[in-house]
């Protein structure tokens, strides 16, 4: 174990001892429900009293870190929490929900040709003119997805001179413009990212990410945008709830009543820990 440093001599020994702790949960060297070393091992690595490594784990099992178990000891926590989806969210909505700070960098807004297949989702012309968006999505200032967003040029030139770093779509056209977003369709996959994509979301090129393939409609099931979202497989999954009703009968083939859709996020707050909400 290395924990040594003058920084955290300066410190009190239970903070020492936390400190480890945190640095090794963040590294992903101790994994969401990963057993944590015994307090008899933590006591002779640190050569500290039993008292102090007690209030070292009570630190942070209070944070949301750790459980414990009484007679197996002390685990990592599952940092994810949980934000529904039944209704249609952006991103600052799903992250905020979540308990963390949304932010976002724009990385690409121009004009380009729309392929066959944006085209066909957007109601265009193949070769046609849209405009294309590129955002890298931060929680805490950590990145968790890449945004590829196409906009037909009518509902891009209502954003422009607009600072798409802090404001959503969402909340630019419905707030001003009064044009809401009542419907999507989603399709969800695991996609392997490429060099670009892993460079953006700081992760190893082949990695694996949840790929969430998007359009939203207006009234009159108008296309506003289609959008390719890749978020970090390990700060994001989602769960999804169906709930049967015992007075009904269902057919086999019939489709149960969908109850919660929930993206469940990693924290990272701005001191670089996770926290628990």
């Amino acid at each position: 174990m290395q924990f040594s440093s003058s920084r955290q001599q300066r410190l009190p020994r239970h903070e020492v001892v936390s400190q480890w702790i945190r640095n090794e949960i963040d590294s992903g060297r101790l994994s969401i429900g990963a057993q944590l070393p015994s307090e008899k091992e933590l006591q002779r690595t640190f050569n500290i009293s039993r008292i102090t490594v007690r209030r070292a784990l009570q630190t942070l099992e209070s944070e949301g870190l750790i459980y414990r178990k009484q007679g197996l000891g002390s685990f990592v926590a599952d940092f994810r929490v949980r934000h529904g989806l039944v209704r249609l969210t952006d991103f600052s909505e799903d992250i905020s929900g979540a308990g963390i700070e949304p932010s976002s960098k724009v990385l690409f807004y121009a004009q380009e040709n729309a392929s066959e297949e944006v085209a066909t989702a957007l109601g265009i012309e193949p070769n046609s003119v849209c405009v294309r968006l590129d955002r890298l999505r931060l929680g805490n200032g950590k990145p968790i997805a890449f945004d590829r967003t196409w906009l037909p040029l009518y509902y891009a030139r209502l954003l422009d001179g607009r600072d798409l770093s802090k404001e959503t779509i969402y909340q630019i056209l419905q707030r001003e413009y009064k044009i809401p977003v009542v419907r999507g369709r989603y399709l969800i996959e695991a996609v392997n990212a490429d060099k670009e994509l892993a460079g953006y979301l700081e992760i190893k090129e082949n990695q694996a990410v949840l790929s969430i393939h998007r359009t939203s409609f207006t009234v009159s099931d108008q296309p506003i945008y289609v959008q390719k979202r890749f978020y970090r497989c390990d700060r994001v999954i989602y769960e999804l709830e169906l709930e049967r009703d015992s007075s009904k009968n269902y057919p086999i083939a019939s489709a149960l009543p969908l109850r919660q859709f929930s993206p469940l996020f990693v924290q990272w707050p701005k001191n670089g820990h996770r926290l628990q909400k």
